[in-house]
């Protein structure tokens, strides 16, 4: 089905933000069928400049309230600063429009909330833009996991290293663990109990440059994610162990971004002779041949299908909520020296 639901027609759409991603995400808009690229909203002359140079014939404004009243519009997608998403969304919501946001959702959880109560009550689709669990190659670690060939995931960790972007307004966790944390929860399939955290502010007073944080699941997994934006490497990559087997995703690799490692620890029974002990497996490694498609495309697509049937998002405002309060009870563990900090389940 195509456009919004019943009519067949493009789902209308504003985007507020060409800054650093709004860019990319018009690019995709521009390009779907199931989108009508209406206007674009920024307070910036030069960013407004910039677009028109590319879509000369798309209206555009400074003003969100011209844009939520004089354009018919079914949806809005937020590609603004993090701080102003939660102002911007709640009067998406309010006006009734379908809403999606960049990550993170809001910087409270509280906010986060505010904005899932909302849509609940205006009965509109919220997706928040966590890029990662629409990546082919995600997604089929995901299937492989539910289809056993893993064993059971023991534990994972996640590596976000680059020298650079450094940030002076959010710590190094904020502004680039969004993605890894949706990950391990989209993998995982639930959230954490409590986590840990340690970091370190070597350039900003205040503002951590780098930082280890541990998810402990009531599963019984747990999770590493370590993000720094000070380091002479540039990593993206994911571990799993599981029981049976071992997986890498290393997404800076070109084609071969998964590889399989048929490796693990046997037992070899109860009752142990004298001097024996665990036996260690080795066997094949395997990359699995995959078709990669934009993540970008694929998560705009998903948003106008859920604009036009009413779906729920994959990764929907409560998806949203759950890594902002992971986000969240990291800062508090950091700030209380690493001390395990419980995150809140519900709503």
């Amino acid at each position: 089905m195509t456009g919004i639901r019943g009519t067949g027609k493009p789902v209308r759409v504003g985007v507020v933000g060409f800054g650093y991603w709004g860019p990319n995400l018009v690019r995709n808009l521009d390009r779907l069928d199931d989108a009508d690229l209406v206007v674009v909203c920024d307070m910036s002359e030069a960013n407004l400049a910039k677009f028109k140079a590319v879509y000369p014939d798309v209206p555009v404004t400074k003003d969100l309230g011209v844009m939520l009243a004089d354009f018919a519009l079914d949806a809005i997608v937020v590609a603004t600063s993090a701080p102003s998403h939660h102002g911007i969304a709640k009067r998406v919501i309010e006006a009734g429009l379908h809403c999606y946001v960049e990550k993170p959702l809001t910087l409270e959880s509280a906010h986060a909330e505010e904005l899932v109560r909302l849509a609940d009550e205006k009965g509109v689709v919220l997706q928040v833009g966590h890029l990662m669990e629409y990546h082919t190659a995600v997604n089929w670690i995901r299937d492989h996991i539910a289809a056993g060939e893993l064993g059971d995931v023991l534990y994972l960790y996640a590596q976000r290293l680059n020298l650079g972007k450094v940030r002076t307004e959010e710590n190094a966790f904020w502004s680039l663990a969004p993605h890894d944390v949706s990950i391990v929860l989209y993998l995982l399939g639930e959230a954490p109990d409590y986590v840990s955290a340690t970091g370190a502010a070597y350039i900003n007073e205040g503002v951590q440059d780098t930082v280890f944080a541990n998810l402990h699941f009531p599963s019984g997994k747990v999770a590493n994610i370590h993000v720094s934006w000070l380091d002479p490497h540039k990593v993206r990559k994911f571990t799993i162990v599981g029981t049976r087997k071992m997986l890498v995703f290393d997404d800076m690799e070109a084609t071969e971004k998964i590889w399989i490692y048929d490796r693990g620890v046997g037992a070899p029974g109860q009752a142990m002779a004298f001097g024996e002990d665990l036996t260690l497996r080795f066997g094949e490694i395997v990359a699995p041949y995959m078709k990669m498609s934009e993540p970008l495309s694929m998560e705009v697509q998903h948003f106008l299908d859920c604009c036009a049937t009413g779906a729920t998002p994959r990764s929907d405002g409560r998806d949203g909520l759950r890594v902002v309060r992971v986000l969240e009870a990291v800062d508090e563990s950091m700030a209380a020296g690493g001390a395990p900090v419980n995150t809140v389940v519900g709503v």
